[in-house]
C-alpha cells in the first residue's frame, strides 16, 4: 500500500511521531512518502491512504495543513484518511483539558469540510530547552496548573509511543478488511 503522511510542526514533536508512523508502516511493507506541511507536499491522489497531523497552538491547527487540506479536500474525502492531533492537553489529567482538545479538533474538521473517521489525539512535549524565556515561564506555569513537568532544565515527552503504533497498526488493518 502507498500511503503518504503529511505533517505541521512548530517544536518538533509531530515531525518526530510522524516519521515513527512511517516506521511502522516501512517495517510493514508500506511504501512510505512524508511531508512537512512547509515542503511543498504532493497532492494525495497517487495515494492508498493518508494521515494527516497538526500540533495545536493557542487552540488552532497549523495554516499550512489547514491549506492543505481545503487545496485536496475532494480526494481526501474519497479515500481512508487518518487525523492525528497533538497537544499537550492530551497528557493533561483535567477532563476539560481533553474536551477541548476534542472541540478544536472536530471545528477544525467541520470547517475544512474533511470527513474523515479516523482521529487520533496524542499527547506532545515539552521542549523547555528550545523555548524563549517567556515561553519557558508560560509553559511552566500550565505544566503545573495541569499536573506537568515544571523541570525546566530538561525537556519532556508525554507521547505514547506503544498507542501509536496500536493506533497506525489498527487503521492498515481495517483497510485490509
Amino acid at each position: 500500500m502507498k500511503i503518504l503522511i503529511v505533517y505541521g510542526t512548530v517544536e518538533g514533536q509531530t515531525r518526530k511521531i510522524a516519521r515513527f508512523m512511517a516506521d511502522i508502516l516501512r517495517e510493514k511493507s508500506h511504501q512510505v512518502v512524508i511531508s512537512n506541511a512547509v515542503e511543498n507536499p504532493p497532492a494525495p491522489m497517487d495515494f492508498d491512504a493518508v494521515l494527516i497531523g497538526s500540533s495545536i497552538h493557542m487552540s488552532k491547527y497549523n495554516t499550512l495543513i489547514k491549506s492543505y487540506i481545503e487545496d485536496h479536500i475532494k480526494i481526501l474525502n474519497s479515500k481512508p484518511t487518518a487525523f492525528f492531533s497533538v497537544s499537550m492537553a492530551v497528557a493533561s489529567s483535567i477532563k476539560e483539558e481533553h474536551d477541548e482538545v476534542v472541540q478544536i479538533a472536530t471545528d477544525f474538521l467541520k470547517e475544512t469540510k474533511w470527513n474523515t473517521n479516523t482521529i487520533w489525539h496524542i499527547a506532545g512535549a515539552l521542549k523547555y530547552t528550545r523555548y524563549n524565556y517567556f515561553k519557558k515561564l508560560i509553559m511552566r506555569s500550565i505544566a503545573k496548573k495541569e499536573g506537568g513537568s515544571i523541570d525546566t532544565n530538561k525537556d519532556h515527552e508525554y507521547t505514547d509511543w506503544a498507542k501509536v503504533k496500536e493506533q497506525v497498526l489498527q487503521f492498515i488493518t481495517s483497510l485490509k478488511s
